[in-house]
């Protein structure tokens, strides 16, 4: 009877079940504690300057806190971060950087904003990435894979042309096999006498004499994030289990939320998401997903993928778990006040015009493409608009109830991280705090 109460004004039947441990995959304490060391070392990148937690870290939401990030050439944590004199990024990263809550979870098939990876059991591999056939098999999970794409890409850990011999060989396209990027990551690890123990503890195979294998790495980095960052403590889930209600403002936002506001036409489901693609009409920042002998800025989303027209400017649906700690918001970071980006969200086929583009946090950074040339196109922003969902416009006090809502789903054992930021690597190179 409490639940219902609590539920009133909300469509009931949308609102989910409470999470449980059968929404998650299993993971090895072994593995969990070994890919928290290798989360955390900046071996795995080109010039053994960046690790995954540069880009991901607890202290902003297992992101970074800029609109778009810079991984190779950059100094500095978050959004204090900022171009080395000495080695000056090539450009920044195109897309905001996701956060890593509940991919662990099951129902979590499809990631990054466009779904570029996802799971396909008529493929060899189980996975359709953007190396096609050349995907290994080997990764234990959708997670797993899509940890490992960064390494790859020179302006997030590979490095530039010539800077080191992963960045060379991603260059020349030799990723997968023999004196590939994933063979030479992997021999810097199984070099490392700490990281061979604890491979060989992990992995009775690999103690008995197989080689370390790309994928080992990745799974166990798949398997730290699942543990670490597993969110399901909010006041939300608190509430759904039978707990103590909400607050009266975010139960008015949660009404609106499952209600007439249709927050959860998209953001549905145990985690706030259909894993389904959507054109919300978001500002486009910074050089977009372009080849580098391009000189366009646009950002198609799911198109890319797709090549269908009607996926045009559409993105992933997130997560909306700790959503409130993970700003800048939208697929590049454009708002950082999300009441703003909340009112924009809610009818986006009203249009570009009213957006601050001061709202981006980017530092400073010279570049060939201008960070605002599509908004600066007005035929560009046409097409983001023309391809935007028809929305349903909320008030500044309903804006106010849903940040409310949204801030209900804040898990603070999940915001912390259960094992935390070690206090050293095996490879004695620099953590990121």
């Amino acid at each position: 009877m409490a639940i219902v109460a609590l539920w009133a004004g909300a469509a009931q039947a949308e609102v989910p079940a409470p999470v449980t441990d059968a929404d998650y995959g299993p993971v090895r304490m072994e593995e969990v504690r070994l890919g928290q060391l290798l989360f955390y070392d900046p071996i795995l990148s080109g010039n053994r300057n960046i690790s995954c937690a540069t880009c991901h870290h607890p202290r902003f939401g297992t992101s970074d806190g800029l609109s778009l990030g810079m991984g190779e050439g950059g100094i500095g944590l978050g959004p204090d971060r900022r171009p080395d004199p000495a080695n000056m990024p090539e450009q920044r990263i195109p897309r905001n950087a996701t956060a890593l809550f509940n991919l662990g979870a099951r129902e979590f098939t499809t990631l990054f904003h466009d779904g570029r990876i996802e799971t396909d059991p008529a493929r060899p591999s189980g996975l359709r990435t953007p190396l096609e056939d050349e995907m290994v098999a080997g990764f234990s999970s959708v997670l797993s894979a899509q940890t490992m794409f960064p390494v790859l890409s020179p302006d997030e850990m590979a490095g530039h042309y010539q800077e080191s011999d992963v960045s060379k060989a991603v260059r020349e396209g030799i990723i997968t096999g023999p004196g590939g990027a994933w063979d030479i990551l992997s021999k810097r690890v199984a070099a490392t006498p700490d990281y061979r123990a604890m491979f060989d503890a992990a992995w009775p195979e690999i103690a008995a004499g197989r080689a370390i294998a790309f994928t080992d790495i990745s799974n166990a980095i798949a398997a730290f994030v699942a543990f670490e960052w597993r969110s399901d403590n909010s006041a939300f889930d608190a509430m759904l289990r039978g707990g103590p209600a909400l607050l009266p403002e975010a139960q008015e936002g949660m009404a609106l939320f499952y209600g007439k506001a249709g927050c959860s036409t998209c953001h549905s489901g145990k985690f706030q998401t259909d894993h389904g693609f959507h054109a919300m009409g978001e500002p486009q920042l910074g050089p977009g997903k372009a080849e580098r002998f391009e000189s366009h800025s646009r950002d198609v989303g799911r198109m890319r993928v797709t090549n269908r027209a009607e996926d045009a400017y559409a993105f992933r649906t997130p997560s909306l778990r700790n959503v409130t700690a993970t700003g800048p918001w939208g697929h590049a970071g454009a708002w950082s006040d999300l009441a703003a980006f909340l009112r924009h969200h809610a009818d986006p086929s009203a249009g570009l015009s009213g957006y601050d583009p001061d709202q981006a946090v980017l530092p400073l950074l010279p570049v060939t493409k201008p960070d605002r040339a599509i908004l600066e196109s007005p035929d560009e922003v046409a097409g983001i608009e023309g391809a935007a969902v028809v929305g349903r416009p909320v008030s500044d006090a309903g804006v106010a109830q849903l940040v409310a809502f949204l801030d209900a789903l804040r898990d603070p054992v999940a915001l912390a991280g259960r094992l935390g930021i070690p206090g050293a690597v095996p490879s004695g190179l620099p953590v990121d705090r």
